[in-house]
């Protein structure tokens, strides 16, 4: 079962996005790297050194402008023929990407690899990341705007939540439904740490990030507010569909009618744009709570 839900889950993904007929205009140019982290990707974006990138993994979807870039396939399911095609000179990857035998065929052929620094999962080590990068592509003055804009975000949605009334109970659910088993964020999530800093508590314990859970047991989570990410909402289509999805109807979070949508790139990874989106968080969260 877990080995069909990954395939049903991540081919429904391919197939959605549309993205492999896009042609490479950048065939004359001399550096041409391939990016295969989300995280990375936005980065290099926010920094405005994405001139020598020709292609990111599929999983890249932030900016929009992204997407007008050819893409190599899903970062876990890599292809050596795929990031050959796009004759790179360096492959930036973040120690996430597979499966092991292309990995090795890549490294066997030479091909400049780098990952940047291993940090934590905090805003310091997102700062310290986006300081590297900014210096790896020499532009270290955006880079620390970036910082500093990220600090103050964070700052004020971490003084916000001071004021807060009440803590939500907050399930949110990667890629909706599929074969009755839901892909669930839980307390080991990066998720998780935006929802607490958003002023909410995960619904759901686990050991792994992302666990797959039952009709039933999300039913019993019994979240106040449910978190439906891009994919899964937009297939759905309405609320009247979500509705009919095993276990929902019985949720306060359905009573309520507080079921929302979030972008998944927005919830998986830090990056300049964090603070923003715990802001954007506090905002769907407490929208009935009023300030002490």
């Amino acid at each position: 079962m877990k080995n069909y839900l990954y395939i049903l889950v991540i081919g429904s993904f391919l197939t959605s996005c549309g993205r492999f007929k896009n042609e490479d205009n950048k065939q004359e140019q001399k550096q041409r790297i391939v990016c295969i982290s989300k995280q990375y990707s936005e980065i290099i974006y926010a920094l405005q050194a994405q001139k020598e990138i020709v292609a990111v993994d599929v999983s890249s979807t932030y900016p929009s402008e992204i997407k007008e870039l050819p893409t190599i396939g899903y970062h876990r399911a890599l292809s050596a023929e795929a990031i050959l095609a796009m004759k790179p000179t360096m492959i930036l990857e973040d120690n996430n990407i597979g499966p092991e035998h292309v990995v090795k065929q890549l490294h066997d052929l030479n091909i400049p690899m780098k990952q940047f620094g291993a940090y934590q999962n905090t805003i310091a080590g997102t700062d310290s990341l986006i300081r590297e990068m900014g210096t790896y592509f020499g532009k270290q003055a955006i880079a620390e705007t970036l910082c500093n804009t990220l600090d103050a975000d964070m700052d004020l949605a971490l003084k916000n939540t001071n004021t807060f009334k009440t803590n939500p109970k907050i399930l949110v659910i990667h890629f909706g439904q599929a074969s009755n088993i839901y892909l669930v964020m839980t307390n080991h999530s990066n998720a998780s740490k935006l929802i607490e800093w958003a002023g909410g508590t995960m619904a759901v314990d686990g050991e792994r990030s992302m666990m797959q859970l039952s009709p039933e047991i999300v039913a019993q989570s019994d979240p106040d507010i449910i978190l439906l990410t891009d994919f899964g909402y937009d297939r759905l289509g309405s609320i009247e569909q979500i509705a009919g999805l095993p276990g929902i109807s019985t949720t306060r979070a359905f009573a309520d009618s507080k079921i929302y949508r979030v972008e998944e790139h927005d919830m998986v990874y830090f990056g300049p744009r964090t603070g923003e989106n715990v802001l954007k968080l506090q905002q769907l969260i407490h929208q009935d709570d009023e300030a002490k």
